[in-house]
């Protein structure tokens, strides 16, 4: 049984991965995928094309950051291994570079509330971590202070990343972050967005934490809350 659904876990690895591509928020190898797992996580392999990418070939690893099999892990590993160290909601993890994501990141800027939707993220900005070298510990270090209280950033002068209670879930915050950098790299080329104020995204925050949720959902969040 342990074994049917860890490959039932990989295979949906494999279709979210590919469908990062299909959906444009990613190109030839760009951004990872992973999904937890009890003791640790399971993430796509390092240097693997999505549309020739095999279950087989997702790697596992544990919560103290060791891999085991014949595939290294993506060079971000780091970041995957801290979100699910410190936060026990997320089960799924989308990291892409996005074109809008990634345009406004290297212009590091946090996405203010010109939209209600900002909050999807979990906060009234969308915030941009401080630059670091890829695949190192100082990026996802400074990914998790951007991370707090949020379920999904920016990366400067690199992507977004996000995560959610499921891959389907996690996917789609990674589509809505970039459909919102979108909209306000739009709205910036005609002036400046109106920016909505704190008292009225605190009522919006209020309203998501039911928002898209069926009953059984939005009574397990008010619970939580």
């Amino acid at each position: 049984m342990a074994a049917l659904l860890e490959n039932s876990i990989r295979q949906e690895i494999v279709d979210t991965s590919a469908k990062t591509n299909t959906l444009g928020l990613n190109q030839g190898t760009s951004g990872n995928v992973s999904a937890r797992t009890d003791g640790g996580f399971l993430i796509t392999p390092s240097g693997v094309a999505y549309e020739t990418m095999k279950r087989d070939q997702i790697v596992p690893m544990d919560l103290e950051g060791h891999h085991c099999g014949d595939w290294l892990p993506s060079s971000e590993w780091r970041m995957h291994l801290d979100i699910y160290r410190a936060r026990p909601e997320a089960n799924a993890i989308v990291h892409v570079h996005s074109p809008h994501a990634t345009a406004l990141s290297c212009l590091r800027l946090e996405i203010p509330p010109f939209h209600y939707m900002i909050a999807v993220a979990g906060g009234t900005t969308i915030r941009c971590a401080d630059y670091a070298t890829f695949g190192t510990q100082d990026l996802s270090d400074r990914m998790m202070i951007a991370l707090q209280d949020r379920s999904g950033c920016l990366l400067a002068n690199h992507g977004q990343i996000c995560f959610g209670p499921s891959l389907e879930k996690a996917l789609w915050l990674a589509g809505e972050i970039e459909a919102l950098c979108q909209q306000y790299w739009i709205a910036k080329q005609m002036g400046e967005p109106v920016i909505l104020d704190e008292s009225e995204m605190a009522m919006v925050i209020a309203r998501f934490r039911t928002y898209g949720k069926q009953s059984h959902e939005a009574k397990e969040a008010a619970l939580a809350s």
